[in-house]
C-alpha cells in the first residue's frame, strides 16, 4: 500500500489521490512511501489481548469480527462501532497524559472483561505503538522495557520518536490513579 505525505506540514493521503496539502510552496516536499496494514492481535505482558490497527484507505472498517469498542488516535477513524478518540498529533504525544491514561485503563478493563477491543492511529506505528507501550506499563510492565517489548511483540517500526519513548517512561512515573 502506498501513501503520500507532505514533509513540510505532515499531511497524509492515498498515493495517487488528491493531496490534502495544497500549499504551493510545499509541492517539492511531497514524498511517496509504502506502508503495511495492521490488524494485529497483541497480547500484553499481563496476558490482556487486544488488536492494534492502522487506517486502511481502501476499506478501513473491514473486519471478519468487528470490535465491540475502539480507541483511535487519529480523527480519520469514524467506525460504525462504539469508539472514542484521543487528541494526539502525528509523530507527537498527547497533550493530556492523564486523559490518555484514563482511556487506556478503560481499554484494559474492556479487554479483561472479554470484549474485543482495538487501538489504532493512521499508520499503526508511532501513536499506536506508544499507546501499546503505555498499556504494557499500566499493566505492570517496567516502563524502561516497554518500548523494546512493543517492537519485539508488535512491530519493529513501533514508537517513532524520542519524544514518544520519553512519554512512555513518564507514564511509568505517574501514580496508578492519576
Amino acid at each position: 500500500r502506498s501513501r503520500s505525505r507532505c514533509m513540510a506540514c505532515g499531511a497524509h493521503w492515498a498515493a495517487g489521490g488528491e493531496p490534502t496539502c495544497a500549499e504551493p510552496g510545499h509541492r517539492d516536499d511531497h514524498e511517496r512511501f509504502d506502508v503495511h496494514v495492521h490488524r494485529t492481535a497483541v497480547t500484553l505482558p499481563d496476558g490482556t489481548g487486544l488488536t492494534a490497527v492502522s487506517f486502511d484507505d481502501a476499506d478501513p472498517y473491514a473486519r471478519p469480527d468487528p470490535p465491540a469498542y475502539g480507541l483511535y488516535l487519529d480523527r480519520r477513524w469514524q467506525p460504525p462501532w462504539p469508539h472514542d478518540h484521543v487528541d494526539w498529533p502525528d509523530f507527537g504525544v498527547p497533550g493530556d497524559p492523564s486523559a490518555l491514561a484514563d482511556r487506556l485503563r478503560g481499554v484494559i478493563d474492556r479487554a479483561r472483561r472479554g470484549e474485543r477491543v482495538e487501538v489504532g492511529c493512521l499508520g499503526g506505528h508511532g501513536r499506536t505503538g506508544t499507546a501499546l507501550a503505555c498499556l504494557a506499563v499500566l499493566g505492570g510492565h517496567p516502563a524502561d522495557e516497554a518500548v523494546a517489548w512493543v517492537r519485539d511483540n508488535y512491530c519493529t517500526h513501533a514508537v517513532e520518536t524520542s519524544e514518544q519513548e520519553a512519554f512512555v517512561r513518564r507514564i511509568g512515573e505517574r501514580p496508578p490513579n492519576t
